[in-house]
């Protein structure tokens, strides 16, 4: 019998638990709980965090679980870490399904920097209008840099105002267009989009924006993961299910 855990709060989450139920599969997908109103899902659905590793190892234990898909955001890097530590620890067949990471194209004006501090640093400077594509989660960090005018892009409307003394919220879900990208970076008189390398398709419409307005992007670069086995699309999950399957496991 497999009992698949997937972490998800991504689009390739949800995919997949599609997928599995398609297959009458028993699987159980795990949101972090920092979206209001997660997308309903075709399968059992948990909300909230486990206790570190400690913690995500009992559930497996305790759950039954024969497969743990790590579907998080290519961020999540602690949830990913924990993920491989407990999967280690339990014997529990462990997979990522993750999205390939953006590479700039002909016309894009991108800057790197390691992390949120590095980005955060690299706005010293006079006043200017952001774009600031990185859910809510960061954002008071850019408040040591008051002196620009962001725009906030979020799934829910916040419950408090963010700390930062000029904003814009716009509530708006994924995924979004390139002619709407533009459309609400000109309305705002976007001269500067901050964004993490998420990759995927569903918010890659805001690098294509912003190349066709020639403006550039303060990328932050994907951190570093522990050692793990990888695939980037729902089928290649199924087929190391099958394969596993085929093992024992």
């Amino acid at each position: 019998m497999r009992n698949i855990l997937i972490l998800g709060g991504t689009t390739e989450a949800s995919a997949l638990a599609a997928a599995l139920a398609a297959r009458e599969l028993t699987a159980t997908l795990s949101y972090a709980g920092r979206v209001a109103n997660p997308k309903p899902q075709p399968v059992a659905v948990r909300i909230g965090g486990f206790g570190g590793v400690a913690g995500l190892a009992a559930y497996l234990s305790g759950a039954g679980v024969t497969h743990l898909v790590d579907a998080t955001h290519p961020f999540a890097a602690r949830m990913s870490a924990n993920a491989a530590a407990a999967a280690a620890r339990t014997g529990v067949a462990h997979l990522a399904l993750t999205r390939p990471a953006w590479t700039p194209q002909p016309g894009d004006r991108w800057y790197h920097v390691a992390d949120i501090p590095g980005a955060v640093a690299a706005l010293a400077g006079p006043a200017r209008r952001v774009m600031l594509a990185l859910g809510r989660m960061h954002v008071d960090a850019f408040a040591a840099q008051p002196q620009h005018h962001y725009l906030l892009r979020f799934v829910d409307a916040p419950r408090e105002a963010p700390g930062l003394a000029h904003h814009h919220v716009a509530v708006d879900r994924g995924p979004f267009t390139v002619d709407a990208d533009i459309a609400l970076m000109r309305a705002h008189e976007i001269d500067l989009v901050v964004s993490k390398n998420a990759g995927g398709r569903g918010a890659e419409a805001k690098l294509i924006a912003a190349r066709a307005l020639g403006l550039p992007v303060l990328m932050i670069d994907r951190p570093r993961l522990p050692p793990r086995t990888e695939v980037d699309t729902v089928a290649a999950v199924l087929r190391w299910i099958d394969h596993t399957a085929d093992l024992g496991v």
